[in-house]
């Protein structure tokens, strides 16, 4: 269990010490001076680990200027494993400083007399193309090693040019001349040909290259008939246009052509697979006619390899807005509408089709058609669509063949979408998945359960009277302990964790519980603990956490689940909250709150210097806070309860001028209930808050966990309107300024259970508000109660990123100028500007922008005043404070900025420099991290010297009123 969690709970890091930067580079600046080959070369490779780890410019200049002198002093072997450095390292390529030193050291072996080490020069110069595209001396090499006699060193100029053209629009215009002379000329090999036309597909820089390339191509592609030329010209011409982009309708035109009149499949195949290329980057450039001549092919051609690529073109349009152009009817064309339906006879004909691939391609294009198109006309093909999806899913569930495996995943992805779209085909599509889980394969049955659990998240189409057949089928998996049995238990117990709206039975959890004792290991019973937790099922995720405390090898794996099992009791306890029963509930409450903060303390416990948890630990403690001011407020009410106001309360409030003592007895009493009523309100207005604050620093969490901490915000937003809307200001209050944009699609039952509370408890403040003017109080108590118990009642769902981080996404700052020393002052001269370098590096996990990319980074540098020495002045008040916001975008995850900053009050001051991110949304989000250098503003010289001759009461010399500022110099 203990590896299997590792990913998420990393333990300390105790072990080998990591080497600073500068020792790390000293280390292999070793390896580099030593006299042995084989030790140079491990050096050099094991440079891109140390730009991995240390992305900073001013270690990677000095790296790969190390790395240039070995390129220029060594031997053949050397160079090529530095090109490869080189190659693989191109992002960090920017950031060398000395680029002149650095491609003068690798220039020189241009010279060589030796053909390899100029090809591989060559090599390295065309992967150094981005930071150097206007280089003159390397356009003039390249261009006379393209004449050279020795293949190597022409097809490594070759390689240059291609790269060259793509960063340089005056080495394109120059080279592509003498391309085209190479291309057409006779005494140019074939072969040479084949690798010198890729090189058209990078003049796209402007429309007359564009199109003198692309007329150059046209003649190739029929002056050269022959199967290899035509596949590499007409695969140039789709990339060319694809750049150009105002090229690409021709395009599409011309490889139909070729898709429909060249009878070679290699043709046809190459033909396909352009077609969908421009069908995934451009779908809106095609026309019906397009998408006509398409289906037309598909339907003629006898050969099943070719007709499942033609469907795989159609299946990727028909999920983007072409199939809307297609269906679209344009008028006076009837004739065209009535041949349009050739997509949709080709998807029913193929449906059925006894190769697996193309009838998966069929029902994606049935599918996609009966979400995205809302005609009458259409609605037949719901149902085509549904038994094409059984027949497949029959079909390949029997199997256990990769193949049939990922034709049941586009199968299964295809019923999620169909259902999503139209819920009124929910049931039959349940009730197939349902009959075919008893005989299928494992694997089929583990991507049937995660198809169930995604529809039932949605919509609440498992009933309480499939569970029996569930349970049989999970003691059946359960006598076997394979890898695939325990994959299966956890998707099982998914799919009745969320069929059961309400609390498991004990005969349930019995079953499950026996099952994990008898046949699996303690990561699988921790995952299905962890989807009980996802899905509100707390009592069983308390038990089978208890029962893996002991099971776990480091203390820190034991806190965080002691912290899981506390967390899971605390919200057991809230089930058992009863409306009207006010003093039960707030005992309840208590009981939660004291496990929680216990859990609160196991937390902190687990959490390491490399796992702090922060996202955890903001979630319970919000939910600690939330609970106290749901107890304070029943609190409240009930004390209003036995302090009824009388009824002249509101006469004397308006005549005394106090709103406030509406809420009671004109007495000191009923003034501090209504003062509690009050603060409780922005109490609750601040948890929103809070809440707020902790999604906006949440940017690598899944869009569920996200929906999660939004509807706790509202529920704190909506508490604190109901306050203000039934005690404090039944006049004004509103809650508009508090409501979401519009409610997007439920995509699981516990949103789905919120929104129903928060419709309701809106509607009874509503309602209360229209039926009495002032609100009765007692009225206002009760609604007021009933709506925290509501909320409460609802089980709380601990969402995936509460467990587990697909995405990871840090950034690192470096400022200069740095201190040596941490607390260590910068010193600045009062009549100087301090220049702040802030320079960062965007690192990323393994699943990189999985859930949101960042677009650019926010850089705010606030300043200080911490301690003042000297005497004060009278100074304007914009040079005393430094506030200064910069948006960066990364470039390859790097960015640099600068800042100019005053500092004429003399003393130390604290400077702080913050980041956040903002997506491609536009959205802001407070990722952090936050750094801080002190620096001291020192009285210049001069001032010093005439202030003191002021104090001594002598007047300024000749020679120093006379100063300016270019004798300081």
């Amino acid at each position: 269990m203990a590896a299997g969690a590792k990913s998420f709970l990393a333990d300390a890091g105790y072990g080998e010490q990591e080497l600073d930067a500068n020792s790390a580079l000293m280390e292999l600046d070793k390896g580099l001076r030593s006299g042995k080959l084989g030790e140079q070369c491990e050096a050099v490779v094991r440079f891109p680990r140390l730009f991995q780890k240390y992305p900073f410019p001013i270690l990677i200049n000095s790296a790969f200027l190390k790395l240039a002198d070995v390129f220029r002093v060594g031997n053949n072997f050397l160079r090529l494993c530095v090109l490869k450095v080189t190659q693989q390292s191109e992002k960090h390529l920017e950031k060398i400083l000395n680029v002149d030193e650095f491609v003068k050291r690798v220039f020189s072996v241009i010279h060589s007399n030796d053909p390899v080490a100029r090809a591989i020069t060559l090599r390295m110069l065309g992967s150094m193309a981005s930071i150097i595209p206007e280089r003159k001396n390397a356009h003039h090499s390249i261009r006379q090693s393209l004449d050279s006699h020795d293949n190597v060193e022409v097809e490594a100029a070759i390689f240059a040019a291609a790269n060259f053209s793509a960063q340089s629009k005056d080495f394109a215009v120059g080279i592509c001349n003498k391309i085209s002379e190479m291309i057409q000329g006779l005494a140019t090999p074939v072969d040479l040909k084949l690798k010198l036309i890729p090189i058209l597909q990078h003049m796209h820089h402007d429309a007359s290259l564009a199109s003198s390339s692309r007329q150059l191509l046209q003649q190739l592609v029929t002056s050269y008939p022959s199967t290899k030329m035509v596949i590499v010209t007409l695969h140039t011409f789709t990339l060319l246009a694809a750049s150009s982009l105002v090229d690409i309708p021709k395009q599409i035109q011309l490889l139909l052509q070729y898709l429909k009149n060249d009878p070679r499949k290699a043709v046809k195949r190459l033909a396909i697979q352009d077609l969908k290329l421009l069908a995934n980057k451009t779908p809106h450039t095609w026309s019906r006619e397009n998408i006509q001549a398409l289906c037309e092919s598909a339907l003629n051609t006898p050969y099943d390899s070719l007709k499942m690529g033609m469907l795989s073109v159609l299946s990727t349009l028909s999920g983007t807005i072409a199939i809307k152009q297609y269906f679209s009817s344009a008028p006076g064309a009837a004739a065209t509408t009535a041949r349009s339906f050739d997509l949709v006879k080709l998807a029913q004909e193929c449906c059925y089709h006894n190769n697996r691939g193309i009838a998966a391609h069929g029902v994606r294009i049935l599918t996609n058609i009966s979400a995205s198109c809302q005609e009458k006309d259409l609605l037949p093909l719901e149902q085509d669509a549904v038994f094409g999806l059984e027949a497949l899913l029959v079909l390949c569930s029997q199997d256990d063949s990769p193949g049939a495996q990922a034709t049941l995943k586009i199968t299964l992805t295809c019923m999620v979408k169909l259902v999503k779209s139209r819920p009124h085909l929910s049931q039959s599509v349940v009730e197939s998945l349902l009959a075919q889980l008893h005989s299928a394969q494992d694997s089929a049955r583990i991507l049937m359960c995660h198809c169930l659990a995604a529809i039932a998240m949605q919509l609440p189409v498992l009933a309480d009277g499939i569970l029996g057949d569930l349970m049989d089928l999970y003691k059946l998996i359960g006598q076997s302990a394979t890898d695939k049995k325990q994959e299966l238990l956890v998707s099982l117990a998914t799919v009745i964790f969320v069929s059961s709206q309400k609390a498991l039975s004990t005969e349930i959890k019995t079953v499950i519980k026996q099952q994990l004792e008898n046949a699996s290991n303690g990561w699988t019973a921790y995952r299905i603990a962890r989807q009980a937790s996802r899905m509100g099922n707390h009592d069983m995720a308390r038990e089978l956490y208890q029962s893996l405390l002991t099971q776990v090898a480091s203390e820190h794996f034991y806190f965080w689940l002691n912290s899981l099992k506390e967390f899971s009791h605390a919200e057991q306890c809230l089930t058992g909250l009863q409306e009207d029963n006010y003093s039960s509930g707030l005992s309840c409450i208590a009981e939660a709150l004291k496990s929680y903060h216990k859990g609160i303390a196991s937390l902190t416990a687990a959490s390491t210097p490399l796992n702090p948890l922060s996202f955890q630990c903001g979630f319970v403690k919000l939910r600690i806070d939330l609970l106290q001011a749901f107890s304070q407020l029943i609190c409240t009410c009930n004390s209003l309860k036995t302090s009824p106001p009388p009824a002249i309360a509101t006469t004397i409030a308006m005549t005394s001028g106090n709103d406030l003592q509406r809420c009671g007895r004109i007495s000191n009493q009923a003034l501090t209930l209504s003062l509690q009523m009050k603060h409780s309100m922005e109490e609750f207005r601040n948890l929103a808050t809070r809440y707020g604050d902790l999604y906006q620093s949440s940017f690598d969490a899944d869009s569920a966990t996200l929906r999660n901490v939004e509807l706790q915000q509202q529920s704190c937003l909506l508490i604190s309107h109901a306050i203000e809307a039934l005690i404090l200001d039944p006049e004004s209050a509103s809650f508009q300024e508090y409501s979401s944009n519009g409610t997007a699609h439920v995509e699981s039952e516990y949103e789905r259970r919120m929104m129903s509370v928060f419709n309701h408890v809106l509607e009874e403040v509503e309602s209360l508000n229209r039926k009495y003017a002032p609100v009765s109080y007692l009225a206002s108590n009760t609604c007021l109660c009933n709506a925290v118990i509501a909320l409460l009642k609802v089980p709380l769902s601990f969402q995936r990123y509460f467990f587990q981080k697909l995405q990871s996404t840090s950034i690192k700052l470096a400022l200069s100028p740095s201190p040596r020393n941490p607390a260590e002052p910068i010193a600045v001269q009062n009549n100087q500007q301090l220049a702040l370098k802030v320079e960062g590096v965007v690192q990323h996990g393994s699943k990189p922008g999985l859930f949101r990319k960042i677009q650019s980074v926010c850089l705010n540098v606030s300043s200080v005043l911490q301690s003042k020495s000297g005497q004060d002045y009278k100074i304007p008040i914009d040079n005393m404070t430094n506030e200064m916001e910069q948006r960066v975008e990364p470039h390859n995850d790097y960015f640099s900025t600068q800042f100019l900053l005053n500092f004429v009050i003399l003393g130390t001051h604290n400077i702080t420099v913050e980041s956040s991110v903002i997506d491609s949304n536009g959205i802001v989000w407070k990722t952090g991290p936050k750094t801080t250098i002190f620096v001291k503003s020192l009285e210049d010289p001069y001032s010093q010297q005439v202030r003191l001759q002021q104090q001594q009461g002598q007047p300024p010399s000749q020679q120093q009123q006379q100063r300016t500022a270019y004798s300081r110099f």
